[in-house]
């Protein structure tokens, strides 16, 4: 394959500085015509495909996961004695006081923009053919494909529009010499907005693509876009668009897109069997063990655990160590006490039903099932000494003692459980390896199971049209409406009969419940700033170790230096 050399600023600090995926070190050439190296079906397929393993590698490449969780109230990067310390690189993302010199302020721009360019080269190569019968290709899948190369583009654009606001749109990569200046935020959102509704008429369903459609841009996959769009309009243009979020919801769990179905398990969108077509997974990223599975990169949930936890505590051998970079933030002080604030506390959040099945200790069950979702406590495992099996429990890289893993921050070290310990500090810089409950959504099955970390990535899935449907209903008043959707998600969470789920009348639901069930049903997925900032409490909230900040300027992010640095055209966001 033979890539455009690209003048543009955004482009070619791309094509210097990035150096996360691999597939893409072709050798430069300053002009490439399509129609030399599109001489058959294959050769059409790859150009297609192009974008896709970097749009996989993007959900957590350069720090963009990193930076989006741990501004929020959800997860933190602890200094653990010296580890994670980073030069104050995490606590400036917890605390909200980045600069433009933090590297994922350029990493993140990096990032999406390789995937806008990479999408937007690929359709203007499909664009050029004229005849695509001579290439092995029908006019339906060459329309197809291009519509879901508008569709991969509109969702790095959508990304890059949230994070910073203030983006460069880009349409052609072909002819393009130099860089842009940003479009303002109505403009973005027409644009995405165009984008994805033009699109759609020429995207397949998944009905007709069976179970190879995971990985594949379908209506419904752009329709999900657009409710995404529509549910943060007001944030990005000033102008509240759930009325138009509502509709397209509606559309999308009535079938207007294809057919879709809630999963009946809590953990089956995280599963294995996610690629199958009965799956409640919209549009998902397919992973397999031997080449891509990007969610299990230390970039995002392999290291969403302690040390050892994966090959003695999940028998996951392969990847050998993790390294705890992600944990839950805590929602009790060193003596246990809960936190007083109403934000954050996730773990506590999950404990306010208690019947909630995701609530047990996590634990592979054999034959590719697991349960719960946290990992908690003493992690237990046999160790076999001079051939006799021998109990031992996980431990930390700090010390002999075993770790009791909490839902609290601070050094506890080998203290017992329920032990008070004299020192009360608790905050970003004074961790140690027992502080913060840590999660395994994707399961992590033990090494001979043929299905280990080969589930698909969950980028769209159905429950989050059902929240956004009941989010719209509940901002109307109608929390009737709102609690029964929410029910037919939370449903599969607790057992038969639980008193766990909201009454019919929704009496239960306040701004405060929605965004914490927000919180609970997407727990890491990277969507939770997104929700605060929707909220009106990304800014002003208080959670742990979290103070308001003085204004809104941190809502997005800056554009890093070496962004600005290559195109004097782009100018910095306000506050920064």
């Amino acid at each position: 394959m033979k890539r455009l050399k690209l003048y543009t600023s955004t482009l070619l600090l791309i094509s210097l500085i990035l150096n996360s995926c691999t597939k893409l070190d072709e050798k430069v050439y300053d002009k490439v015509d399509a129609s030399g190296f599109l001489t058959r079906r294959d050769d059409v397929i790859r150009a297609f495909l192009r974008p896709f393993e970097h749009g996989y590698w993007s959900i957590q490449g350069n720090d963009l996961f990193a930076a989006s969780e741990n501004s929020t109230d959800e997860l933190g990067t602890y200094n653990r004695q010296g580890d994670w310390q980073d030069g104050g690189y995490y606590q400036r993302m917890h605390y909200h006081t980045w600069t433009p010199t933090d590297g994922f302020t350029s990493g993140v721009w990096t990032n999406l923009y390789q995937g806008v360019v990479l999408s937007t080269n690929s359709l203007q190569d499909l664009e050029s053919i004229a005849d695509p019968a001579k290439l092995g290709v029908t006019t339906e899948e060459l329309t197809d494909f291009k519509s879901e190369l508008r569709t991969m583009r509109a969702w790095f654009n959508l990304r890059a529009f949230d994070f910073y606001r203030n983006i460069e749109i880009i349409t052609d990569v072909k002819n393009s010499t130099q860089g842009k200046p940003q479009s303002t935020p109505q403009e973005t959102f027409a644009f995405i907005e165009k984008e994805l509704t033009e699109a759609i008429p020429g995207l397949p369903i998944r009905d007709n693509l069976s179970n190879q459609g995971i990985g594949r841009w379908t209506k419904a996959g752009a329709a999900s876009l657009l409710a995404r769009l529509y549910l943060n309009a007001k944030v990005y243009t000033g102008t509240d668009k759930f009325a138009e979020c509502e509709a397209v919801c509606r559309d999308i769990i009535n079938g207007k897109y294809g057919s879709y179905a809630l999963d009946t398990r809590w953990d089956a969108p995280f599963d294995y069997t996610n690629t199958l077509v009965n799956s409640e997974v919209i549009y998902g990223f397919p992973g397999t063990l031997a080449r891509t599975h990007w969610q299990y990169d230390g970039g995002m949930y392999f290291n969403a655990m302690t040390y050892d936890a994966a090959p003695l505590y999940c028998g996951f051998t392969d990847f050998g160590q993790a390294n705890p970079r992600l944990a839950l933030q805590p929602g009790r002080d060193v003596d246990s006490a809960e936190y007083t604030f109403q934000l954050g506390k996730p773990f506590v959040k999950f404990q306010r039903y208690p019947d909630d099945v995701r609530l047990k200790k996590y634990r592979n069950l054999g034959n590719s099932t697991r349960e719960g979702m946290f990992l908690f406590g003493y992690l237990p495992f046999t160790r076999s000494v001079n051939g006799v099996a021998r109990p031992d429990t996980v431990r930390g890289n700090k010390g002999p003692y075993a770790l009791f893993i909490r839902d609290q921050v601070g050094m506890f070290l080998g203290a017992k459980p329920g032990t008070r310990i004299s020192d009360k500090e608790s905050n970003m810089n004074h961790a140690d390896h027992n502080s913060g409950v840590f999660f395994l959504k994707y399961p992590l099955y033990p090494t001979p199971d043929p299905n280990r970390i080969t589930s698909a990535y969950a980028e769209v899935r159905l429950s989050e049209i059902y929240y956004s449907l009941a989010e719209c209903l509940y901002r109307k008043g109608d929390k009737p409406g709102a609690a029964n959707l929410l029910n037919m998600v939370r449903k599969r969470n607790f057992p038969a009969g639980s008193p766990s789920l909201y009454s019919a009348d929704g009496s239960q639901l306040t701004d405060q419940e929605m965004l914490d069930e927000w919180g609970r049903e997407f727990l890491g997925e990277n969507r939770r700033r997104t929700d605060l900032i929707r909220w009106g409490v990304f800014n002003t909230g208080t959670w742990w170790d979290k103070k308001p900040d003085g204004d809104k300027h941190t809502e997005i992010f800056p554009i890093g230096r070496d962004i600005l640095n290559v195109n004097p055209q782009l100018k910095q966001n306000p506050g920064y």
